[in-house]
């Protein structure tokens, strides 16, 4: 009887333990966006310079935005920093193996895009702190114009970067990489400082 209610509980917790890794094991799909929050991301994105770029990288957090243009900010302005983030460490890369002539040119584009970064950095961590403040206040609209002069002196670091590029640089495969990634760079935070404007314009 002993021997018998041993091997039913061991079989009991055996099944158990299956059960359990199974269920741990199964990964739910992610919630899927309605219609109503691409239609927000693609209408949000209509108001930037390029909203095919604009709604590409964003639509696919539609569900997590839903119709709120302070979480759309949020979202555009870290993916700009993540774009902007790879430029940097590429350029620092490039300047270390940049020939004399060069190396000036690519160290001030390091140094312009390390800024475009820090810019945007502190324009996130702005709105990050700012999830209690209710727009039209004095506090959000004082908030709201630092993130705007940031996002908006990042998007002028990153075209002195090309601006530098372009004059000191001689022609070939290394200018030409250096300027199509800092315009990618360049684009985004565009997109990002317009989905700004509007949330400071128009609140929440």
């Amino acid at each position: 009887m002993g021997r018998q209610l041993y091997t039913t509980t061991v079989l009991y917790l055996v099944t158990l333990l299956f059960i359990c890794r199974t269920i741990s094991a199964v990964r739910f799909p992610p919630e899927q966006p309605t219609t109503d929050d691409l239609d927000f991301i693609r209408t949000s994105c209509n108001t930037t310079l390029y909203p095919d770029v604009c709604y590409t990288s964003l639509a696919g957090y539609a569900s997590a935005v839903q119709d709120n243009p302070a979480r759309l900010a949020k979202l555009a302005i870290g993916v700009s920093l993540s774009r902007a983030k790879y430029t940097a460490a590429y350029l620092s890369k490039l300047s270390r193996r940049s020939g004399a002539a060069s190396s000036a040119a690519v160290n001030d584009c390091v140094s312009n895009v390390g800024d475009a970064v820090d810019q945007m950095r502190g324009s996130l961590r702005q709105l990050r702190e700012m999830n209690h403040r209710r727009p039209g206040a004095p506090a959000f609209r004082f908030q709201m114009s630092n993130v705007q002069t940031w996002m908006s002196a990042a998007l002028t670091d990153e075209e002195t970067c090309t601006d530098g590029i372009t004059e000191e640089m001689e022609d070939g495969e290394t200018k030409t990489a250096i300027c199509d990634r800092v315009a990618d760079v360049k684009r985004f935070t565009s997109n990002a400082l317009a989905l700004v404007n509007t949330y400071a314009n128009n609140g929440a």
